[in-house]
């Protein structure tokens, strides 16, 4: 199979930045792109590399995913994730975690497995069959007053084989239902990947992304519009039941874009031949090239 070029996109979640963490959300983009970027251009896979770079934004405190949890209305942690195979369509999910210190990793040894979606303690079980890091739920929980903590991480890459991948992962939503579920760990909702036509990440209110399946609506409109487009039809469908999202795509012929309604949605992005940037909105990326 020829060599296609590589390219990484990746989200810290679809909310409102306050002016003093705008630099600290665009760096952590940044560091986690870094860390997806180095396996695509060492000819890495798309799998590998979205895994990653979640896992880097599930260890900055500046992101609600992994380490910078929120708590539910109960006070407990309940994180979700998931992660998508461009190839085989494999699914792994794991929702309502509470002691997984990386629940995207968790997701990604779900893969070959028959369970698409482990939730609670039966995922928890699964994590420690499979050595996972295990930790507190309190170690995963920052403190943020005033912020609704309702966002999510995601990442979408393709590799130098033609191979794409999806992940999501968020650390829930303050003072939400216990065993809530969002639309993270559920493929066609929160993410999506078919190396036929392209890869998807969605954040921003959860209920809304499911009651729409957002994700499996923007992989049809990919079929047949390119991904700024497809972005805007996407948008325009959350319209009838309203909510907020921001959306990042790479479609099968490497052309990547984003968009969102909400405030801000920090992003960064790179691809063969070009450099990393990171934005916390549209308006910001100033880069007018076709992509």
């Amino acid at each position: 199979m020829p060599e296609t070029a590589w390219a990484i996109i990746l989200h810290g979640g679809a909310k409102t930045i306050a002016p003093d963490q705008e630099q600290a959300h665009r760096d952590g983009c940044l560091l986690a792109l870094a860390a997806g970027q180095a396996i695509l251009e060492a000819g890495g896979d798309a799998l590998d590399a979205v895994e990653a770079a979640v896992r880097a934004l599930e260890d900055d405190p500046a992101f609600n995913a992994g380490y910078g949890a929120v708590r539910n209305a109960k006070g407990e942690v309940e994180c979700d994730a998931a992660i998508m195979d461009g190839r085989t369509l494999a699914v792994g999910g794991v929702a309502a975690v509470q002691r997984l210190r990386h629940p995207i990793s968790v997701a990604a040894a779900m893969l070959p497995e028959t369970p698409v979606l482990l939730i609670g303690h039966g995922a928890e079980c699964f994590a420690r069959e499979h050595d996972a890091e295990l930790c507190e739920p309190a170690d995963l929980v920052v403190e943020r007053p005033g912020d609704p903590g309702c966002d999510t991480v995601g990442c979408v890459a393709l590799d130098i084989h033609g191979n794409l991948a999806a992940g999501t992962s968020t650390g829930g939503l303050t003072g939400c239902h216990q065993g809530r579920v969002g639309d993270s760990p559920l493929p066609g909702c929160g993410l999506y990947a078919d190396n036929a036509v392209g890869g998807v990440s969605l954040s921003g209110d959860g209920e809304s992304l499911i009651r729409t399946t957002l994700a499996a609506r923007l992989m049809h409109s990919l079929e047949a519009l390119p991904p700024g487009e497809a972005i805007a039809a996407a948008l325009a469908r959350l319209a009838r039941v309203g909510g907020e999202a921001g959306l990042i795509v790479i479609d099968a012929d490497g052309r990547l874009d984003w968009g969102h309604n909400s405030a801000h949605f920090a992003v960064a992005h790179a691809r063969a031949g070009h450099l990393a940037q990171a934005f916390v909105n549209r308006a910001e990326d100033a880069q007018k090239e076709p992509t």
